[in-house]
C-alpha cells in the first residue's frame, strides 16, 4: 500500500524504525488490491503527460531545473544551514538506540551513521545488547558490498531460516525500489552463500519452505505478473536448482492483486507453510501447502495470519465470522488448532482470543515459543498484554506494566524465544526500547534515547472535533505550555487517514528540535480512513465514502481554529502518500484554511492513478474509473483534476522521489507542472534516490526534513 511517510513532519524516527520491523515483515508490500481493467484517459486531455516518463531525458531536466528553483529559495535561506544541521546530528547521533531484532540466541541491528550511509548489518548476543555498550560484531556492511559491486544497494530486510536459523534471505534494493534482489546469507560465515539462492532483480516474495527449499512468487514468465505489477505463481525452488527448474505450487490469477508465501513455525515441531492469495486490498484466499498439493482454508475473505503458538494457529479478523453457533467480531484475534486444520481446512473451528471494545482497537500481534503478545490501542493510547494458551483451549491474558498515554510497539519476537522486543514513545518522552519476558509477564527497561530537545516547556494534550456528520474525531496537539490562544501560533497539522494505518504518538527529535522548540504546535489528527478503532473507522471512508476522511481533516483544521490555537495564516498541513492525497485533496476543497501545504510522495492524479506503478493495486481503497460512479467520485475530489485558475491557493511545496515505484513521482511533477502553467507559486522538490520515501540514507533523509522545516518556518513563523 502507499505507506504514511512518518507521523511526524520529519519522519526520520518511523523510517528508522521501520527498518527495524522490515525484518521480522517479509510481506508487507504485498498486501495491495488488484485492479480493475481501468479505462485509461485519453492522453490528448493531458498536456502533462510526458512527466510520466519517469527517467526520460526530457523529465529528467524538467526534474532538475525545478530542484536548482526550490533549493534557491530553501537552501539559500541564511537559516538553512542551522536547520540542516541540526537535522544531520541527530539522525547520524552516534548514540540512537539500535533497535533489536532476535535471530536464534542473538541480536541483531541495522545501523546507518555518517560513516555507514548505506548501513551496517551488525549482531551481539542478548546479554551484551542489554550492557550499556555493546560490542558489536559486523556481519554484512553495504557500503563495501555497494563499492564493490558498484551498485546502489538499499537494504530491506533480513528473513532468516526458521529450521536452523542460520541462513537467511537478504534483500538489496536498487536506490531504494520495492523491487529486490534476494540473495542466501550465512549468519555463522557472515558471508552470502556460494551457490546458494539466489533471485534475481523484481517485485517478489519467499519463504522458506525448508532449510533447502524456498516457495518463491515472482515474474517466472515475461508478463506473468499482475495488472497491479505483483506475482502470482508460486514455485518451490530446491537448493542448487536454477529459476527454470522451480516446480509450480499454485497459481492465481493476472486480475489478482498477487500471491505470497508464508511459513509459520512456533518453536516446538510445529510448522505449517501457506500461500496468501491476494483478491483485493481487503481480501484474500489462504491455502495450505502439504506435500500432495494446497488445500484452501475455511477463512473469512476478510483476515490475516499473524502467527502460531503451541500448535494454534493466529488470525486477526477484518470482518465479521460466523463460525458455528458464534458470530466473531471484526477486529478480534481467534486462534484454530493447526493439527485439526491440516485434517479438515476447510470447517476450521476458532477459538476467540481477544475481542475489541469500544473505542478499542487491534495494532500488533508477536508470537514467542509459548505466548502471544498483542497490542491493542484504546482511544489511540496503547495496552499490551501477554496471552497463554490453555489446556481447554482457551487463552490467559496478563497486561504488562508500560506507561500509560504512550505509543506501544512490537520491534521482535522469536519462535524460539520466550523474549520480544517492544517500545514505548510519546511526543514529549524519548523512545524506550523493553525486553518482555513472556513467562511471567516481566518488562525490563533495555534502552532509552536521549532526549533530542527540550520537551519541558511543551505539553500534550488529546482534544475531539466534530466532522460534517457529528462523528467525534479525536486528534493530539503538542504545544508549548505558555502558548497564548490568540491563533498566533504557527501549527503543522499531519494526518494518513487511508489502509486501515493508525496514526499514534511518536517521540521525533527532528519534530522537536527543527518546530517545537521554535515555538511550534504539532497536531496529530486521527481520522477515518486509519485503523485507530477498527475495521469499520476504516471502511467509513473507502471509495466513494472518501469524502468522510477529508471532512474530518478540515473538521480538526476548523476546531484548532474556533479554539484559538492557531488561524488559517499560521495553519500549515502535511501528508505523505496517501497522506499526500488527503493533503492535495485539502489544498483545492479549502485552500482559504491553510497558509502552507507539505505534499509528500503523494497520489495526485486519481483519474490516472491506476496506470501508474502499483497505482492498480489500490482500486478496493480508492476506486476505479472502469465504474461510472466511482469514476464520477474520483474526478470530483482528485487534486490535478480540480485545480482551479483564480482561486487563491497557497503556496505548496510538492516533493517526491524518482526511485519510487509504488506511487511514483510522475502525480507530484504533473501537479507542479500544471500550477506552473496557472501561473500559481510553488515550490518542487524531487529526490533522485530513495525510493517511497525521503531519501535513500539518512543524510538524504536529513536534507530532505531540513528543506521541509525551511518551508514551514518562512510560510507560518515568518
Amino acid at each position: 500500500m502507499p505507506r504514511p511517510l512518518s507521523r511526524a513532519a520529519s519522519g526520520a524516527l518511523l523510517c528508522v524504525l521501520l527498518a527495524a520491523v522490515a525484518l521480522i515483515t517479509a510481506r508487507a508490500s504485498l498486501a495491495q488490491t488488484p485492479a480493475a481493467s481501468a479505462v485509461p484517459e485519453p492522453a490528448s486531455t493531458d498536456p502533462y503527460l510526458w512527466l510520466e516518463d519517469v527517467n526520460g531525458d526530457r523529465s529528467m531536466a524538467w526534474v532538475r531545473a525545478e530542484n536548482a528553483k526550490t533549493l534557491a529559495v530553501l537552501e539559500k535561506d541564511p537559516r538553512f544551514a542551522a536547520l540542516s544541521g541540526d537535522a544531520t546530528k541527530i539522525i547520524n547521533a552516534k548514540d540512537r538506540v539500535p533497535y533489536p531484532r532476535f535471530a536464534g540466541n542473538d541480536v541483531y541491528n541495522f545501523l546507518q551513521d555518517a560513516e555507514h550511509v548505506r548501513g551496517l548489518w551488525r549482531e551481539t548476543s542478548l546479554g551484551d545488547y542489554r550492557s550499556a555498550a555493546p560490542a558489536w560484531q559486523p556481519v554484512l556492511d553495504l557500503d563495501a558490498l555497494a563499492k564493490a559491486e558498484k551498485a546502489n544497494w538499499v537494504f530491506q530486510g533480513a528473513d532468516c531460516d526458521s529450521p536452523g536459523q542460520k541462513r537467511c534471505l537478504i534483500s538489496l534494493s536498487d536506490g531504494g525500489e520495492d523491487a529486490s534482489t534476494v540473495r542466501e546469507f550465512d549468519l555463522a560465515t557472515r558471508s552470502f552463500v556460494p551457490d546458494g539462492f539466489d533471485l534475481p532483480h523484481g517485485k517478489q516474495n519467499a519463504a522458506w519452505e525448508t532449510a533447502d527449499a524456498l516457495l518463491v512468487a515472482r515474474e517466472w514468465k515475461p508478463g506473468e505478473m499482475t495488472s497491479a505489477g505483483y506475482p502470482y505463481v508460486v514455485k518451490r525452488l530446491r537448493r542448487g536448482q536454477p529459476l527454470s527448474a522451480a516446480v509450480e505450487v499454485f497459481r492465481g490469477s493476472k486480475d489478482d492483486t498477487g500471491a505470497s508465501p508464508i511459513t509459520l513455525d512456533d518453536g516446538r515441531g510445529h510448522r505449517a507453510t501457506f500461500v496468501q492469495r491476494f483478491l483485493t486490498f481487503f481480501t484474500s484466499e489462504f491455502y495450505l501447502v502439504a506435500a500432495d498439493g494446497v488445500r484452501k482454508l475455511g477463512l473469512p475473505a476478510k483476515a490475516e495470519l499473524q502467527g502460531l503458538v503451541a500448535g494454534r494457529l493466529l488470525i486477526e479478523l477484518k470482518e465479521n465470522w460466523a463460525a458455528g453457533a458464534a458470530t466473531l467480531p471484526a477486529g478480534a484475534l481467534v486462534s484454530v488448532n493447526l493439527a485439526e486444520l491440516k485434517l479438515d481446512p476447510a470447517h476450521p473451528k476458532p477459538v476467540l482470543v481477544y475481542a475489541p471494545g469500544d473505542r478499542e482497537s487491534l495494532e500488533e500481534v508477536a508470537t514467542t515459543k509459548s505466548r502471544a503478545i498483542v497490542v491493542t490501542y484504546e482511544n489511540v493510547r496503547g495496552r499490551a498484554y501477554v496471552y497463554a494458551p490453555q489446556a481447554d483451549g482457551s487463552w490467559s491474558r496478563t497486561k504488562l506494566d508500560l506507561p500509560d498515554n504512550s505509543a506501544i510497539g512490537i520491534l521482535s519476537s522469536d519462535e524460539h524465544l520466550d523474549d520480544a522486543f517492544l517500545y514505548v514513545s510519546g511526543f514529549l518522552t524519548p523512545t524506550t526500547v523493553v525486553l518482555v519476558h513472556a513467562i511471567d509477564a516481566s518488562v525490563t527497561t533495555v534502552k532509552t534515547s536521549p532526549a533530542r530537545f527540550d520537551a519541558t516547556k511543551d505539553v500534550v494534550e488529546q482534544f475531539e472535533a466534530t466532522s460534517k456528520d457529528g462523528t467525534k474525531i479525536p486528534y493530539f496537539a503538542v504545544r508549548p505550555k505558555a502558548m497564548a490562544f490568540d491563533g498566533s501560533t504557527p501549527t503543522i497539522l499531519n494526518a494518513y487517514g487511508g489502509f486501515g494505518v493508525s496514526s499514534t504518538p511518536f517521540y521525533s527529535g527532528l519534530l522537536g528540535k527543527l518546530w517545537l522548540e521554535r515555538g511550534g504546535v504539532f497536531v496529530l489528527a486521527n481520522i477515518r480512513g486509519g485503523g485507530e478503532f477498527g475495521p469499520a473507522w476504516h471502511e467509513a471512508a473507502l471509495k466513494t465514502h472518501r469524502q468522510t476522511a477529508f471532512d474530518d481533516f478540515a473538521s480538526v483544521a476548523q476546531d484548532l481554529i474556533a479554539r484559538k490555537v492557531t488561524s488559517p495564516r499560521r495553519l500549515g498541513i502535511q501528508g505523505g502518500s496517501n497522506g499526500g492525497l488527503l493533503v492535495g485533496v485539502e489544498f483545492t476543497q479549502h485552500p482559504e484554511l491553510y497558509h502552507a501545504v507539505d505534499i509528500q510522495v503523494p497520489l495526485l492524479d486519481m483519474l490516472r492513478y491506476e496506470q501508474m506503478d502499483a497505482g492498480a493495486s489500490w482500486v478496493g481503497e480508492y476506486g476505479s474509473v472502469s465504474i461510472p460512479v466511482e469514476r464520477a467520485f474520483l474526478a470530483s475530489i482528485s487534486p490535478y483534476e480540480n485545480l482551479r485558475a483564480g482561486v487563491n491557493y497557497p503556496e505548496p511545496f510538492i516533493w517526491t522521489t524518482t526511485k519510487d515505484d509504488r506511487v511514483g513521482p510522475q502525480q507530484a511533477r504533473k501537479f507542479a507542472a500544471k500550477l506552473s502553467a496557472m501561473g500559481v507559486p510553488y515550490l518542487f522538490y524531487e529526490v533522485i534516490e530513495g525510493g517511497h520515501g525521503s531519501g535513500a540514507n539518512l543524510s538524504e533523509e536529513a536534507h530532505t526534513n531540513a528543506l521541509e522545516f525551511m518551508y514551514f518556518i518562512q510560510k507560518l513563523m515568518d
